[in-house]
Protein backbone atom coordinates (compact mmCIF):
# COMPACT_ATOMS: atom_id res chain seq x y z
CA UNK A 1 0.00 0.00 0.00
CA UNK A 2 2.59 2.47 0.92
CA UNK A 3 4.84 1.50 -2.43
CA UNK A 4 1.40 2.23 -4.35
CA UNK A 5 1.51 5.92 -2.88
CA UNK A 6 4.44 6.46 -3.31
CA UNK A 7 4.36 5.76 -6.58
CA UNK A 8 1.61 7.76 -7.04
CA UNK A 9 3.03 10.90 -5.37
CA UNK A 10 6.17 10.32 -7.65
CA UNK A 11 3.70 10.26 -10.69
CA UNK A 12 1.75 13.17 -9.65
CA UNK A 13 5.48 15.41 -8.67
CA UNK A 14 6.69 14.54 -12.12
CA UNK A 15 3.73 15.29 -14.05
CA UNK A 16 3.27 18.78 -12.16
CA UNK A 17 7.30 19.52 -12.56
CA UNK A 18 6.61 18.83 -16.52
CA UNK A 19 3.67 21.24 -16.23
CA UNK A 20 5.84 23.88 -14.49
CA UNK A 21 8.63 23.68 -17.14
CA UNK A 22 5.82 23.90 -19.78
CA UNK A 23 4.93 26.85 -18.26
CA UNK A 24 8.08 28.52 -18.26
CA UNK A 25 8.13 31.49 -20.08
CA UNK A 26 11.40 32.36 -22.65
CA UNK A 27 10.87 36.12 -21.88
CA UNK A 28 13.35 38.09 -20.05
CA UNK A 29 10.26 40.73 -18.71
CA UNK A 30 6.75 40.34 -18.35
CA UNK A 31 6.40 44.05 -19.44
CA UNK A 32 5.02 44.63 -23.00
CA UNK A 33 5.74 48.33 -25.15
CA UNK A 34 3.44 49.05 -27.82
CA UNK A 35 4.70 51.58 -30.32
CA UNK A 36 1.89 53.83 -31.63
CA UNK A 37 2.23 55.67 -34.58
CA UNK A 38 0.04 59.04 -34.25
CA UNK A 39 -1.02 61.47 -36.91
CA UNK A 40 -0.30 64.64 -34.36
CA UNK A 41 2.36 63.40 -31.13
CA UNK A 42 0.75 67.08 -29.41
CA UNK A 43 -2.55 66.01 -29.64
CA UNK A 44 -1.96 62.63 -28.85
CA UNK A 45 0.20 63.36 -25.21
CA UNK A 46 -2.46 65.87 -24.83
CA UNK A 47 -5.32 62.94 -24.81
CA UNK A 48 -2.82 60.42 -23.35
CA UNK A 49 -1.32 62.48 -20.61
CA UNK A 50 -3.70 65.48 -19.71
CA UNK A 51 -6.98 63.49 -20.29
CA UNK A 52 -6.20 60.00 -18.70
CA UNK A 53 -4.04 61.22 -16.98
CA UNK A 54 -0.53 58.66 -18.56
CA UNK A 55 3.10 60.18 -17.30
CA UNK A 56 5.85 60.73 -19.65
CA UNK A 57 8.82 58.56 -18.76
CA UNK A 58 11.09 59.71 -20.95
CA UNK A 59 11.86 60.12 -24.95
CA UNK A 60 14.52 59.27 -27.44
CA UNK A 61 15.44 59.50 -31.20
CA UNK A 62 15.93 57.14 -34.06
CA UNK A 63 18.26 58.13 -35.74
CA UNK A 64 18.17 58.15 -39.79
CA UNK A 65 21.36 54.82 -39.73
CA UNK A 66 19.53 53.07 -37.12
CA UNK A 67 15.84 52.89 -38.30
CA UNK A 68 17.17 52.08 -41.87
CA UNK A 69 19.56 49.27 -40.43
CA UNK A 70 16.66 47.63 -38.47
CA UNK A 71 14.08 48.01 -40.65
CA UNK A 72 12.07 50.28 -38.63
CA UNK A 73 11.39 52.57 -41.68
CA UNK A 74 13.23 53.53 -44.66
CA UNK A 75 15.93 55.47 -42.88
CA UNK A 76 12.88 57.96 -41.47
CA UNK A 77 14.02 59.65 -37.73
CA UNK A 78 11.60 59.88 -35.58
CA UNK A 79 11.31 60.69 -31.82
CA UNK A 80 9.61 58.29 -29.23
CA UNK A 81 7.60 59.96 -26.22
CA UNK A 82 6.99 56.47 -23.88
CA UNK A 83 4.41 56.95 -21.48
CA UNK A 84 3.16 54.63 -18.82
CA UNK A 85 0.48 54.78 -16.55
CA UNK A 86 3.00 54.85 -13.52
CA UNK A 87 6.69 56.22 -13.48
CA UNK A 88 7.73 52.52 -12.60
CA UNK A 89 10.55 49.90 -14.37
CA UNK A 90 7.52 47.54 -13.63
CA UNK A 91 4.94 49.84 -16.05
CA UNK A 92 3.95 48.52 -19.66
CA UNK A 93 5.12 51.21 -22.21
CA UNK A 94 2.71 53.18 -24.55
CA UNK A 95 5.47 54.75 -26.95
CA UNK A 96 4.12 57.46 -29.03
CA UNK A 97 5.65 58.49 -32.16
CA UNK A 98 4.37 60.70 -35.60
CA UNK A 99 5.83 60.72 -38.78
CA UNK A 100 3.58 63.91 -39.23
CA UNK A 101 1.53 62.03 -41.80
CA UNK A 102 -2.48 62.84 -42.02
CA UNK A 103 -4.65 60.20 -40.78
CA UNK A 104 -5.15 58.23 -43.77
CA UNK A 105 -8.29 56.47 -42.62
CA UNK A 106 -11.24 57.51 -40.87
CA UNK A 107 -11.74 56.45 -37.10
CA UNK A 108 -13.78 53.00 -36.67
CA UNK A 109 -17.01 53.22 -35.34
CA UNK A 110 -16.73 49.87 -33.38
CA UNK A 111 -13.85 47.44 -32.79
CA UNK A 112 -14.62 45.23 -35.16
CA UNK A 113 -14.36 48.17 -37.82
CA UNK A 114 -10.26 47.20 -38.55
CA UNK A 115 -7.75 44.87 -37.64
CA UNK A 116 -4.73 45.40 -35.23
CA UNK A 117 -4.77 47.09 -32.28
CA UNK A 118 -8.07 48.83 -31.86
CA UNK A 119 -8.12 48.49 -28.26
CA UNK A 120 -6.55 48.93 -25.17
CA UNK A 121 -8.17 48.47 -21.51
CA UNK A 122 -7.24 50.86 -18.74
CA UNK A 123 -8.27 50.26 -14.97
CA UNK A 124 -8.27 53.24 -12.74
CA UNK A 125 -8.75 53.98 -9.41
CA UNK A 126 -12.01 56.51 -9.70
CA UNK A 127 -13.18 57.19 -13.71
CA UNK A 128 -15.30 60.50 -12.57
CA UNK A 129 -11.64 62.83 -12.29
CA UNK A 130 -10.78 60.97 -15.55
CA UNK A 131 -14.04 61.87 -17.06
CA UNK A 132 -14.02 65.36 -15.88
CA UNK A 133 -10.39 65.65 -17.88
CA UNK A 134 -12.27 63.94 -21.04
CA UNK A 135 -14.84 66.05 -21.05
CA UNK A 136 -13.20 69.76 -20.43
CA UNK A 137 -11.09 68.47 -23.79
CA UNK A 138 -14.36 67.67 -25.41
CA UNK A 139 -13.74 63.84 -25.67
CA UNK A 140 -17.06 62.17 -26.42
CA UNK A 141 -17.85 59.56 -24.40
CA UNK A 142 -19.16 56.41 -26.14
CA UNK A 143 -22.25 54.66 -25.75
CA UNK A 144 -24.43 54.70 -22.69
CA UNK A 145 -21.07 55.14 -20.20
CA UNK A 146 -20.30 54.76 -17.69
CA UNK A 147 -22.15 51.40 -17.76
CA UNK A 148 -22.04 49.15 -14.99
CA UNK A 149 -19.95 46.03 -14.59
CA UNK A 150 -20.82 45.13 -10.76
CA UNK A 151 -21.95 47.62 -7.81
CA UNK A 152 -18.38 49.36 -7.55
CA UNK A 153 -17.08 48.58 -11.11
CA UNK A 154 -18.06 51.18 -14.28
CA UNK A 155 -16.92 50.80 -17.57
CA UNK A 156 -16.32 53.80 -20.01
CA UNK A 157 -15.33 53.78 -24.00
CA UNK A 158 -13.68 56.90 -25.17
CA UNK A 159 -11.43 56.72 -28.54
CA UNK A 160 -8.05 59.07 -28.57
CA UNK A 161 -7.39 61.40 -31.50
CA UNK A 162 -6.07 58.63 -34.08
CA UNK A 163 -9.82 56.18 -33.41
CA UNK A 164 -7.86 54.18 -31.03
CA UNK A 165 -10.54 52.83 -28.65
CA UNK A 166 -9.30 53.22 -24.91
CA UNK A 167 -11.28 51.06 -22.15
CA UNK A 168 -11.30 52.83 -19.02
CA UNK A 169 -12.31 50.44 -15.76
CA UNK A 170 -12.85 51.65 -12.52
CA UNK A 171 -15.00 52.67 -9.40
CA UNK A 172 -16.85 56.37 -10.43
CA UNK A 173 -15.08 57.54 -6.66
Amino acid sequence: MKSSLLKIFVIVAALLVNATAYSQSNFSSNLIGLGVVVSDLDRSLDFYVDGIGMVKAYSFTINEEFSKRSGLSNGVPVDVTVLKLENSPNANEWKLMSFGNEQAESKPEFIQDGTGVQYITINVKALNPVIERLKEKNVKLLGSTPTPLNENLYFVLVQDPDGIFIELIGPLE
